[in-house]
C-alpha cells in the first residue's frame, strides 16, 4: 500500500514525534541541564571618605554626582562585578538623609548640608538595575577623619554627646567602651537596614583606632566606669569584649530584621604575628582589639574578607596568609573567605618599584580561585578608582581574563528562613529566523526576586547571563524579555529565579524550533 503525503507535512509529523517542533516549555523530552553557575564574589570598595572614589570632590552638583555614580556602576557591570561595597558612613556622618547623623562633608563640602537627593537610594537602585548587589559599608566608631576640613555640625555626635568622643591623634573617635556609643552606632546601622533594600552590612578593619606612637587611646575613665560590669578584665580584654559584643549584636539584630542581609567584616590581613608561622607585621588583635577568629568561630559573620594587601613574594606572603584564613574557617563555621586585594597599588610606571603591575592582581585572583573548593569565595578590590580608571590596564585584563564570564555570589544556606523561589513562567511570544524573544516572569518568590539567571545554548555550547529582576518586591508583576539575535543555532534557553538569599530556584526550559524547511513538491512515500 502506498500513501501519498506532502513531504513538509511528513517532516512536521516526525519533528513532533522527536520533540523538535515549536517553542515549548519543558515536559516530555530529555533536555540536558546547563552547567552550574560560577559562584564567587567579585566586588569593589567605593570609598567616600576624603573623596577617594566617589564623589571625586566635594561640592559637585547633583547632576555631576549622579553622572559619576552611573559611570562607576556601568564600569562594574561591564567588568561583570556582582557586588559593590559602598561607604555610607565615613565618620559618624551619612551619605543619605538621617535623623541620627548629619550629611557628610564629602558630598557638599560642609557637614550637615544636603546634596538635594538621596545618594544611597540611587546607588541601591542603580546597582540592582544592573544585577549587582549593594553592601552598605560602615565605619562604626571613627567620628572625624584627619583630613576633614568642615566644621563639626551641631547634629554630629561630637556636638550632641561629647562625653562619648575621644581624641586619637588627629582624629575624633567614638569610645567603644561607652555603652551609649555602641548603641548609637548600632541604631545607625539598623536604621539603614530598615529603610533601604541593601544586600549586606559591611565593616572594614577600623574598630579601635590604629595606635599613635606614644599616645595611648584615652579611655581609662570609661574603663574604670564600665569594666566592673564585665567582670573587670584587663584593659586589652575589655576592649576586645566591647568589639565582640558590638559585632555579635550587629549580626543578630540585622538578621532579626532582614535575615537575607549578609553581615561581613574585612579585617587587617594578619590576625597576629606568627599566624601563620613566620609571618611578621602589625598585631590587629592587640592593636585594634579585633579578634576576627572569635567572630568566625562564633558565627557572628557571614564572611570574612581579610585585607591581603601584600604581593605574592612579600615577607607577608599572600598565598600563605590566604591558606591560613581558609583553614581557620574550615575548622569552625565554614564561612566564606573573600580576599581584599590592594588593586590601587597598580601603576603605569614599571620602573617604579613602589607600584604593582597588572599580573600581580591577576595572579592573586588565580591563587584564590585555586582554593575555591576550600572556601575561598572571591575577591574585593580596593578601590573602585583603580578599576574605573583602568589603571595599568587592569579593567581590560579582568574583562578579557578572569571576569570574561559572569558569576553570582555564593549561597549562604545558614541564612535561609523561607522556601526557595518557584520555577518561573517562560514562553516565547514571537520569533523569526533571525530573532528569538524569550519572556519570563516570577511568582511566589521568597525573599524578593533579585536577578534572573539565564542560560542559552548555541551550537551545543551554553552561555550564562545574569538579568536584573524587580528587586525586593517578592512578586514582580511584569515580565522580563530577552531578545536573541542571529539565533539560527540557538536551540534551548533555561531560566531560574535568583532570590535575596542567593538561591536559584528550579529551572524552566524553553526549546527553540529550528527554522522551518523550505516548501517542496509532494512526494510519494512507501512504508
Amino acid at each position: 500500500m502506498k500513501i501519498r503525503l506532502n513531504l513538509s507535512v511528513w517532516l512536521a509529523v516526525c519533528a513532533i514525534a522527536l520533540g523538535l517542533g515549536g517553542c515549548t516549555a519543558t515536559g516530555g523530552y530529555p533536555d540536558p541541564n546547563p552547567p552550574e553557575a560560577r559562584r564567587e564574589y567579585r566586588g569593589m570598595w567605593v570609598a567616600t571618605v576624603a573623596n577617594i572614589d566617589w564623589p571625586s570632590k566635594p561640592g559637585l552638583d547633583a547632576a555631576a554626582m549622579r553622572a559619576e555614580m552611573a559611570g562607576m556602576l556601568d564600569s562594574a557591570a561591564k567588568l561583570h562585578l556582582n557586588a559593590i561595597f559602598l561607604q555610607v558612613r565615613p565618620s559618624c556622618d551619612a551619605i543619605y538623609p538621617s535623623e541620627l547623623e548629619p550629611w557628610t562633608e564629602y558630598l557638599t563640602g560642609k557637614q550637615g548640608n544636603s546634596p538635594g537627593f538621596d545618594p544611597l537610594a540611587e546607588w541601591v537602585d542603580g546597582a540592582h538595575a544592573r544585577g549587582i548587589e549593594l553592601h552598605a559599608w560602615f565605619n562604626p566608631f571613627r567620628a572625624r577623619q584627619a583630613s576633614a576640613k568642615s566644621a563639626v555640625a551641631p547634629t554630629h555626635i561630637a556636638s550632641t554627646h561629647p562625653d562619648w568622643v575621644k581624641i586619637a591623634g588627629k582624629e575624633l573617635w567614638l569610645d567603644p567602651g561607652e555603652p551609649g556609643a555602641r548603641e548609637h552606632s548600632l541604631r545607625v546601622i539598623l536604621d539603614v537596614v530598615k529603610r533601604y533594600d541593601i544586600d549586606g552590612v559591611h565593616f572594614d578593619d577600623y574598630f579601635y583606632p590604629y595606635p599613635t606612637k606614644d599616645v595611648p587611646f584615652p579611655d581609662h575613665d570609661s574603663y574604670r566606669k564600665n569594666a566592673e560590669a564585665a567582670g573587670t578584665p584587663s584593659l586589652a580584654d575589655w576592649r576586645r569584649g566591647n568589639i565582640n559584643e558590638f559585632v555579635r549584636r550587629t549580626y543578630d539584630e540585622v538578621h532579626a530584621i532582614k535575615p537575607w542581609v549578609r553581615v561581613g567584616i574585612s579585617p587587617f590581613g594578619i590576625w597576629r604575628p606568627n599566624y601563620p608561622a613566620g609571618v611578621k607585621g602589625f598585631d590587629a588583635y592587640e592593636g585594634l582589639y579585633a579578634d576576627s577568629l572569635r567572630w568566625l568561630a562564633a558565627g557572628w559573620v557571614d564572611y570574612l574578607a581579610p585585607q591581603l594587601y601584600w604581593k605574592i613574594d612579600s615577607p607577608q606572603p599572600y598565598a600563605k596568609l590566604l591558606d591560613w584564613w581558609v583553614a581557620c574557617s574550615m575548622r569552625t563555621q565554614h564561612r566564606p573567605i573573600l580576599v581584599g586585594n590592594f588593586t590601587s597599588k597598580l601603576g603605569d610606571k614599571p620602573e617604579d618599584a613602589k607600584v604593582w603591575q597588572t599580573p600581580e592582581i591577576l595572579n592573586q585572583i588565580t591563587l584564590a580561585r585555586d582554593r575555591a573548593h576550600l572556601g575561598a569565595a572571591g575577591n574585593i578590590h580596593f578601590s573602585a578608582i583603580a578599576l574605573t580608571k583602568n589603571r595599568a590596564g587592569i579593567a581590560d585584563a579582568l574583562a578579557q581574563g578572569p571576569y570574561a564570564e559572569q558569576a553570582i555570589p555564593p549561597e549562604m544556606p545558614w541564612l535561609e528562613k523561607c522556601p526557595p523561589p518557584d520555577s518561573p513562567r517562560v514562553d516565547v511570544p514571537a520569533e523569526s529566523t533571525e530573532t528569538v524573544v524569550v519572556r519570563f516572569a516570577g511568582h511566589s518568590l521568597s525573599g524578593g526576586l533579585r536577578r534572573w539567571v539565564v542560560w542559552a545554548r548555541h551550537g551545543g555550547s551554553w552561555t550564562m547571563s545574569v538579568v536584573p529582576g524587580d528587586s525586593g518586591t517578592g512578586n514582580p508583576g511584569r515580565a522580563t524579555m530577552l531578545r536573541y539575535t542571529a539565533a539560527g543555532d540557538l536551540d534551548r534557553v533555561a531560566v531560574g529565579a535568583l532570590d535575596a538569599y542567593g538561591r536559584i530556584g528550579p529551572l524552566a526550559f524553553v526549546r527553540i524550533a529550528p527554522a522551518p524547511p523550505e516548501p517542496v513538491q509532494a512526494a510519494t512515500v512507501s512504508p
